[in-house]
């Protein structure tokens, strides 16, 4: 891996997503591998499937085979370990983690950890994970847990950053990051500064469809959002000042409904002066306008695109 400042989606795959799929839209229609096809464009991709289930070696391993050498993986720790309300009402099972539970999650990791394309545990606690005695030590049980790994920690109530100093040394443990995370606020919200804790900074965008957060049909609906070239500009000085400060910058795109993760993955990647020079299924132009106005390269390599959709050159 040779950039410290990595940009990527949360996901690669939403076939099943209806109106919201990215099939034709950053996909080719027809048939395309796409994790092969997402690598080549990005170098990074953070695995969000692994939170319904632990991930399965040979799946894993595939990934692994598929990707370049320089692309790597975050992975979403399993709602098990996180959730674990959550996982007893969707399972019907014994919510109790084991020893067996670990294990079984770090086999999973192995082939990415043998191709040096594990970049991170993504550990997301739920909004409802108040700072309390309980919790910390819950924290502290999971951390502890898997402390061989570089880990993100994602903890959303404001509880946390009201007692910043006790949530600081308990990731200072385990020398664990604190996710920053864009999103609609609100009065629980865990307050936030643009700095690094930890040895990762590590940044999910998630859109600020604050109509939908809470009231959506569905949740694909949630994440239809779009950020503004004018919302993405004062990412830049922010993301190059923590570059300096930390071993490796991630950001993910999670506001995935048709693709405008992509979209805007692309966008900050030219605001940020890194390469955009691979080769774009039209769909996502046509989708998105604002990316005519880069220099991305459309459908074929001498289709060049640095004015609107029909190729006109900038003055």
């Amino acid at each position: 891996m040779n950039e410290s400042l990595r940009i990527g989606t949360s996901g690669w795959s939403y076939r099943t997503y209806g109106e919201g799929s990215w099939n034709g839209v950053f996909y080719p229609p027809g048939k395309v591998d796409e994790l092969s096809y997402y690598s080549d464009r990005f170098n990074t991709v953070e695995v969000n499937s692994t939170f319904y289930r632990p991930p399965v070696p040979n799946v894993v391993h595939n990934w692994a085979m598929k990707t370049p050498a320089n692309f790597d993986f975050t992975i979403k720790l399993w709602q098990k370990f996180t959730h674990p309300e959550m996982f007893a009402q969707t399972t019907g099972r014994d919510s109790r983690v084991t020893e067996a539970d670990v294990d079984l999650f770090k086999k999973g990791l192995e082939p990415l950890v043998k191709a040096k394309k594990l970049g991170c545990l993504l550990v997301q606690f739920p909004p409802r994970f108040y700072f309390e005695e309980k919790n910390l030590d819950h924290l502290d049980r999971t951390l502890n847990a898997f402390q061989e790994f570089p880990m993100a920690v994602e903890l959303r109530h404001r509880g946390w950053s009201d007692n910043l100093r006790a949530t600081e040394e308990v990731l200072k443990r385990y020398k664990a990051s604190l996710v920053y995370i864009d999103e609609p606020k609100f009065r629980f919200s865990i307050h936030q500064s643009f700095k690094p804790i930890g040895p990762i900074f590590y940044l999910r965008m998630h859109g600020r469809n604050i109509e939908k957060w809470f009231r959506h049909k569905t949740a694909a609906e949630k994440y239809n959002y779009l950020y503004s070239s004018d919302e993405l500009n004062p990412l830049v000085g922010g993301l190059n000042q923590v570059k300096e400060l930390t071993k490796t910058v991630y950001v993910y795109m999670n506001n995935h409904y048709r693709a405008k993760a992509v979209a805007n993955a692309v966008m900050l990647r030219y605001k940020l002066d890194l390469p955009i020079d691979k080769v774009f299924w039209r769909g996502l132009v046509e989708e998105y306008p604002e990316l005519g106005e880069l220099p991305i390269r459309v459908e074929d390599e001498d289709s060049l695109f640095t004015g609107d959709l029909f190729g006109e050159e900038k003055p």
